[in-house]
């Protein structure tokens, strides 16, 4: 059986940023949950739901990555590795919860304007927007190598957005008493959360069910993989991401004549090199079949 041993990663992704963000964030969730019942402003104790969001999420996130290097055992042999996804999975479904729960509630203040300390609004909201443009910052860079500190890299962002829409509200309450863009804000914070939560949902769950990837076709891999083997055929292909970073192909090479272990593993060599340089497949298995009976279809389909 040929298998290769995972190629490393330039990136490491570190969790000190990550506890920065999550003080920072409860210091901002606190004194805007406060501020939102003095004031009354809906929009601002929305703020502090979805900064409070942001601080579980944070948490999850950083759990999630401390588990993720724990090394593998006989009886958790991949380790954590997939403790982010199902993060990030907790973290979108939260999220768009918190959002239904929002548009509900600014839907009732339509109809029951209240009048809101907008004094307070407005400097909550400042310092919403500086904690969290802060945190975003320092992120960013993790952010751009994994799913993980991706969801909470977008969380801080739209965090800063919705303190800046927050912020004008604040001002248009205090100069022109409108008092209804309280419920205008809060409905875009809502929509927001839930369009982004939506597409980061649908993107953990294909992991978590081990879906191919959607960037690579399988017949497009065989195919150059053929091209190295000849005769030598693959059939029952299995693609997936075990996490963000690494994907994992098994196989069965179908042999034509009855071929060493010394031939094979050096064809086993050859495939790994394509995959790994050309489809960046950190780890694969190929099987050796000769003269098996059975249904030499890619995809193997349980009749």
């Amino acid at each position: 059986m040929g298998h290769n041993h995972h190629h490393g990663h330039s990136h490491e992704v570190t969790g000190k940023n990550l506890s920065i963000s999550i003080i920072l964030n409860i210091g901002i969730t606190v004194a805007q949950i406060i501020g939102g019942f003095i004031s009354g402003s809906l929009s601002l104790l929305s703020d502090a739901l979805h900064n409070f969001s942001d601080v579980i999420s944070l948490v999850l996130s950083f759990v999630a990555h401390r588990l993720a290097k724990k090394k593998p055992t006989s009886s958790s042999t991949f380790g954590y590795k997939r403790a982010e996804l199902l993060a990030a999975f907790i973290n979108a479904a939260t999220l768009i919860i918190v959002a239904l729960f929002l548009v509900y509630e600014a839907i009732v203040r339509f109809s029951e304007p209240v009048i809101i300390g907008s004094n307070l609004v407005i400097w909550l909201s400042l310092l919403g927007i500086v904690f969290n443009g802060f945190s975003a910052i320092i992120l960013k860079k993790d952010a751009d190598h994994n799913l993980n500190m991706k969801s909470a890299y977008l969380h801080l962002v739209t965090d800063m957005m919705a303190s800046v829409a927050v912020l004008a509200g604040g001002f248009l309450m205090k100069y022109f008493q409108w008092f209804w863009v309280d419920s205008i804000i809060t409905l875009g914070i809502a929509v927001y959360l839930i369009l982004m939560s939506l597409s980061l949902l649908k993107s953990s769950v294909k992991m978590l069910l081990l879906f191919t990837p959607e960037s690579l076709n399988i017949e497009e891999i065989a195919e150059k993989i053929h091209t190295i083997t000849g005769n030598h055929r693959l059939y029952h292909i299995h693609l997936w991401h075990l996490n963000d970073n690494e994907l994992h192909f098994e196989a069965h090479l179908d042999c034509k004549d009855n071929i060493s272990i010394t031939e094979f593993n050096a064809i086993v060599t050859e495939i790994e090199e394509v995959l790994f340089h050309e489809f960046h497949i950190t780890h694969s298995t190929i099987q050796p079949d000769f003269g098996k009976n059975c249904s030499k279809d890619f995809i193997l389909v349980n009749e």
